[in-house]
């Protein structure tokens, strides 16, 4: 039996969970800690939590982006280190952030194998009409294309549906990201983000996909460079620059102005708009599964999805947990 520490680390917090993983695996404890740049702390933290239980044999960790030679999850290593800094460039908001918990989690755990899981690697195998973005040649060589992200959470309602799954499936994980997967028999063939988690569906703070002639409006007409324009596209617009207020949709929907509306009504559009595409690259579709935050615990969004899709007739539509720490611990229990 394996004891696998999983650290997931997200856009606005870090959760761990320690696991004992024979067959299934068997949360033993976890928690959620607010981001901080405090490696130290963190791992106190989690000390504390852990000392009626096992030490661990493993610690995995979810990386947002493999970057261009990283496609499947593997053991962490100089070579993967090498890689995952080249991979910074396409996700500079997790990448970092990734590095350091690693090193931290290497110094207070010396010894214990540490596994990187791959956001990205579920996407690995979308067919080259969905993984070629509409751009020069010349720049794929530098692996500009469509990766795709929430791989583990696809992961995780892949194995949760078991011998329910049906051959055409539709994933949409809503939470502070948003993104929608199309996947047949098991596997993605098309998804929402791109290059970055920055594309697709529109989020809490990230604008999603827009007409690049805004960006470049923005940064010929009104002086803003690329540092300014990375903050606006994925920490100042979404629902929280359309409301003024936040892109949290709770507060949004105990707020009820108008702009906190529109912004919420725009949520549920772009969603449902990503749904109907992810069932065009399927054409057609079985079963659409909610996860994520948003997905699993805020009925108004449900319903407007569900009333959005009506046009669907016999679409089974679910919630799941999206369950990407457990998926971590199995991928660090079968690399150990």
């Amino acid at each position: 039996m394996g004891v696998v520490l999983a650290l997931n680390s997200g856009s606005s917090s870090l959760k761990y969970g320690l696991y004992a993983v024979d067959g299934d695996p068997v949360l033993l404890v976890g928690g959620t800690i607010e981001t901080t740049d405090d490696h130290g702390r963190f791992f106190d933290t989690i000390e504390t939590a852990l000392q009626r239980f096992p030490a661990p044999t493993m610690i995995g960790h979810r990386i947002v982006h493999g970057g261009a030679h990283r496609a499947a999850h593997c053991r962490i290593d100089d070579a993967v280190m090498a890689d995952l800094e080249a991979a910074c460039a396409f996700a500079p908001l997790h990448g970092p952030a990734s590095l350091a918990l690693i090193r931290a989690a290497g110094a207070r755990y010396p010894g214990v194998p540490q596994v990187a899981c791959f956001d990205t690697a579920f996407h690995a195998g979308m067919p080259d009409v969905a993984s070629t973005l509409p751009i020069p040649r010349a720049y794929r060589a530098g692996g500009v294309r469509r990766y795709g992200f929430h791989g583990l959470s696809c992961e995780s309602i892949v194995r949760q549906l078991g011998g329910d799954r049906p051959a055409r499936l539709v994933i949409a994980h809503l939470g502070n990201g948003a993104s929608v997967t199309a996947v047949r028999d098991g596997g993605s063939i098309d998804t929402s983000m791109g290059l970055t988690p920055s594309g697709g569906v529109m989020m809490a703070t990230r604008t999603g996909d827009l007409d690049p002639g805004v960006l470049l409006y923005l940064l010929r007409e009104t002086g803003l460079d690329a540092s300014a324009l990375a903050t606006l596209v994925d920490h100042g617009s979404g629902m929280a620059g359309v409301s003024g207020l936040s892109g949290d949709m709770r507060v949004l929907r105990a707020a009820a102005t108008d702009d906190a509306d529109l912004a919420i009504r725009m949520f549920e559009r772009a969603v449902c708009k990503q749904i109907a595409a992810m069932i065009a690259s399927l054409g057609g579709a079985d079963m659409l599964v909610l996860t994520g935050g948003i997905g699993e615990n805020d009925a108004a969004t449900g319903q407007a999805i569900r009333a959005g899709l009506a046009w669907m007739a016999g679409l089974d539509i679910r919630t799941l947990s999206s369950q990407e720490d457990a998926q971590i611990a199995l991928h660090g229990a079968a690399l150990a």
